[in-house]
């Protein structure tokens, strides 16, 4: 979920990360539209909608309900360490 910005309260899945700019793409939020040259596989050229890179930090995992949520780490009785949501204490997969 996009918590900050203009695409604020939008959902998506995440498409990919860039670890070393800080940032992910999320799938359907934050399109741009990029111009295509006319070329040998697209004759025409034209536009095409692309989604962008946001910063991590305008955006928060969503728990099982739906809710925005920060995340913490717990380690379980069997020595494995998991991903915790903070809001409801619930495992995230």
């Amino acid at each position: 979920m996009v918590i900050a910005g203009a695409h604020k309260g939008e959902q998506g899945k995440i498409v990919r990360m860039i670890p070393k700019q800080h940032r992910a793409i999320v799938e359907g939020v934050n399109l741009v539209t990029k111009h295509l040259k006319p070329s040998a596989t697209n004759p025409q050229g034209g536009l095409e909608k692309v989604e962008a890179p946001l910063h991590v930090s305008n955006l928060m995992l969503l728990d099982s309900k739906g809710t925005a949520t920060r995340t913490g780490s717990r380690v379980e009785a069997n020595g494995v360490k998991v991903r915790v949501a903070k809001k409801t204490g619930e495992v995230i997969k």
